[in-house]
């Protein structure tokens, strides 16, 4: 069913987003930007973004590593018939997100290098709705 796979592409995609934005919000939380600073002013982020400390960056790739694992998981099991391609459409649309963010917002080399190689987690989460789909 066409539709079926459709709904797979875009809730994993909505859950992806979701979890990548919960996860930064944490980052936010736990690491809040200096007062004053506007977070909608590019300059001030990429000056932030020099001098922030490591675990306020590294957020941003926990979540990306949570949202590939969503959008992985659940698209394979609302498809429900052991494709990866659904978690792989999801996996490459945030790559490139991810590509973007990291070109408009200067970011250390292993920033980039953990930033792209996080989103082949899309095929781990592929992997447990799976074996997960196998136990019953």
């Amino acid at each position: 069913m066409m539709i079926k796979k459709i709904v797979a592409v875009v809730a994993g995609i909505l859950l992806t987003s979701v979890a990548v934005g919960l996860v930064q919000q944490l980052g936010h939380y736990l690491y809040p930007l200096p007062s004053g600073t506007d977070p909608n002013e590019p300059e001030a982020i990429k000056k932030y973004v020099e001098n922030a400390p490591f675990m306020a960056i590294f957020f941003v790739i926990i979540s990306y590593a949570v949202g590939a694992l969503v959008g992985g998981f659940v698209s394979t099991k609302i498809a429900n018939d052991g494709k990866k391609i659904y978690a792989l459409i999801i996996g490459i649309l945030f790559l490139f997100t991810s590509i973007y963010m990291m070109v408009t917002i200067p970011s250390p080399i292993w920033f980039w290098i953990l930033g792209i190689a996080v989103w082949s987690l899309v095929l781990l989460g592929w992997k447990l709705a799976l074996n997960k789909k196998n136990e019953h």
